[in-house]
């Protein structure tokens, strides 16, 4: 099977040949720069994910961020936490955002052709309704804002839903990604940070208007959002969204419940990081713990998030080797 036949199976529950191996939130810079110092080579920079997954013999996923802050996917987004708390902020700091992403756009020709081939799996990533307000304004007056500036928050929307609209357009124009994902973030360790209540009055409305536009396309969206995502699940699957990731573990999320809950929901991630410094023994059960979900389809085995510095190289390089071998199936 070829990269894209490959996904597109496993997220529509078929059968495959193996499961897709491919880490989607890569590694910190920190990580980067330990295995500099074991061995890894030096010119592969943290930002070179693709360079580096492919060191690494991980499947070819190409990601597209496209942020409201910064025309480069190692956007920090530093610049803009914290800046809006009022509207009078937003209409002030509003000419600095939503970038053209011009040098994106024209390097996305080559990625379609290798797309149609099946060499390489393109994704693209948009930030959410949620992310993007609490960016620029910081969560606590954030939460404050639902209730003493509502039309501030949906003035945000509104012109995050258009910018997505645009690049939309503009990209599938050149590529059409085999899936994409939102940036949202919108749940903590004990669940959402909001109620469905804030959720249907300032989320839900911006995703009923992109999501019919990712679909008409034949895309798949996933949200990503940290923490426990068991709640959340369901507000999601009520937009046509159709998988969520990380499913951290420490944040107690289990996988085949929600599994047994949400039979057709896609899901990616989910393996706990912590296991990695932890030898061979403790990362194989982990791989163990995986399998009922990994047989169930609609799920790619990752880790749970970005690998953390205190993982050294030999220590990652043994989770890859485990990775071949229980994604072999």
């Amino acid at each position: 099977m070829t990269h894209v036949e490959r996904f597109l199976a496993v997220m529509s529950f078929q059968a495959v040949d193996r499961l897709p191996r491919w880490e989607w939130a890569m590694w910190w810079d920190q990580t980067i720069a330990r295995w500099h110092r074991e061995g890894l080579p030096a010119n592969l920079h943290f930002s070179q994910v693709f360079d580096i997954a492919a060191h690494f013999g991980l499947d070819p996923y190409q990601q597209f961020w496209f942020s409201t802050t910064d025309p480069t996917i190692a956007a920090t987004q530093h610049h803009v936490e914290g800046v809006v708390a009022t509207m009078d902020d937003y209409l002030r700091i509003r000419p600095r955002l939503f970038p053209s992403h011009a040098a994106a756009m024209r390097s996305l020709g080559p990625w379609a052709d290798r797309q149609r081939r099946g060499e390489a799996v393109v994704w693209a990533t948009f930030e959410g309704f949620f992310w993007f307000s609490r960016t620029l304004m910081g969560f606590s007056p954030l939460m404050l804002a639902f209730y003493d500036q509502p039309e501030l928050i949906h003035a945000i929307n509104r012109d995050l839903l258009a910018f997505n609209l645009d690049m939309l357009d503009r990209m599938t124009r050149l590529c059409v990604p085999t899936f994409m994902t939102v940036a949202e973030d919108l749940s903590y360790n004990h669940g959402p940070m909001i109620s469905k209540a804030m959720f249907d009055a300032f989320v839900a409305p911006y995703y009923r208007k992109l999501i019919p536009r990712l679909l008409e396309r034949g895309i798949l969206v996933f949200v990503d959002t940290d923490g426990d995502v068991t709640r959340v699940v369901p507000w999601l699957q009520e937009l046509g969204i159709a998988g969520v990731l990380p499913l951290e573990r420490q944040a107690g999320v289990d996988g085949m419940q929600l599994r047994r809950q949400f039979p057709r929901f896609r899901f990616v991630g989910h393996f706990d990081k912590m296991t990695m410094t932890r030898g061979e023994a403790a990362m194989r059960a982990e791989f163990e713990r995986l399998r009922p979900l990994m047989a169930s389809g609609g799920f790619i085995p990752s880790v749970d998030h970005q690998t953390p510095p205190g993982v050294s190289l030999d220590q990652y390089r043994l989770y890859l080797r485990l990775l071949d071998e229980h994604t072999a199936l």
